[in-house]
């Protein structure tokens, strides 16, 4: 149950109203706010439980405009609005109707207007609750629990639809798979509870590496995916060194004791080799696996060509 009085956006051009509104809504349950019509009030729905509009003082079409803005149809629960409305205008009680709004008709009785607004306000209230537990199960079903990035579940979903994309556009799309040398060894001299947060601090490492569209994923252990939008082979190369110096700058683990290097492969599309997401995945993967055969802590790519090779006393 509510404990703090609901916020109450007053929408009233001609303030005729608002004295009778103020005596009316006690301020144990409504804090009241007052706009005039426009931007004002409409910079202000964000702000507030719920909306009052009183039509008074505006045409019909001001009328419906204003209601049309505040009820706009867009995903996520809008405030609750409530319409006051004279019995004569049927138009507008009809309009407030079909977007979902309370209309109640002037002269109101007062226990009514309180009751409605209380009714619509707790409605809004609980579909609210609702949306964010909603988003918060679909960011959990894409999240991995460990690194707070990406799943592997989600990065191939979004993997063929990028490629659907890229390749009905005609642009680039590059994919760099990371994995993290010698990780079992920290596991084993540290512990898992070591080695889990190495992998969170390397997951927080990438995400700063790269660009707010382009998608990191945990691709599974110690192995992660990151895919990058509308970038071609030579972007792809220059964000790749950047991770792999984000994560040889790390001061990682218990007490910042523990320094990480990792082995990274690179693929691009458009590419002759390349015709499906499956071989996007693949090349890139044959270049990892060649990365950690010519001795790690370095980029390789495909078509076939290390780039970026540590000096060999770093290669473990």
């Amino acid at each position: 149950m509510k404990t703090q009085p609901y916020t109450l956006l007053v929408v009233d051009d001609s303030q005729a109203l608002l004295p009778q509104l103020v005596r009316t809504l006690g301020p144990e349950d409504f804090a009241l706010r007052v706009a005039r019509s426009g931007p004002e009030a409409l910079g202000l729905t964000q702000e507030v439980d719920g909306v009052l509009l009183c039509s008074g003082g505006l045409d019909e079409a001001q009328a419906q405009g204003l209601l049309e803005a505040l009820s706009p149809p867009q995903p996520g629960p809008q405030p609750a609005v409530v319409v006051l409305a004279p019995p004569e205008d049927r138009a507008l009680r009809l309009a407030a109707l079909r977007r979902g709004a309370e209309v109640i008709l002037t002269p109101w009785d007062d226990e009514e207007l309180r009751l409605r607004l209380y009714r619509s306000l707790e409605a809004h209230s609980r579909l609210r609750s609702l949306h964010s537990q909603v988003e918060e199960l679909r960011r959990l079903a894409v999240t991995d629990g460990l690194t707070q990035v990406h799943n592997h579940r989600y990065f191939q979903e979004r993997l063929r639809e990028e490629f659907r994309r890229s390749q009905r556009y005609d642009e680039s799309l590059s994919l760099i798979l990371v994995d993290l040398d010698h990780f079992k060894n920290i596991n084993d001299a540290h512990g898992h509870g070591a080695g889990d947060r190495v992998l969170r601090e390397v997951a927080a490492s990438l995400q700063h590496s790269v660009r707010e569209t382009d998608l990191v994923a945990r691709y599974g252990g110690e192995e992660f995916a990151i895919l990058l939008p509308c970038t071609h082979l030579p972007g792809a190369l220059t964000v790749a060194e950047r991770i792999r110096k984000g994560i040889n700058e790390l001061h990682a683990g218990p007490e910042g004791a523990l320094r990480v290097t990792a082995s990274l492969g690179v693929s691009s599309f458009p590419h002759r080799a390349i015709l499906a997401p499956e071989q996007l995945l693949l090349t890139a993967d044959e270049a990892l696996y060649r990365a950690k055969r010519e001795g790690r802590d370095r980029i390789c790519l495909h078509p076939p060509a290390p780039l970026f090779s540590a000096p060999p006393s770093r290669a473990g």
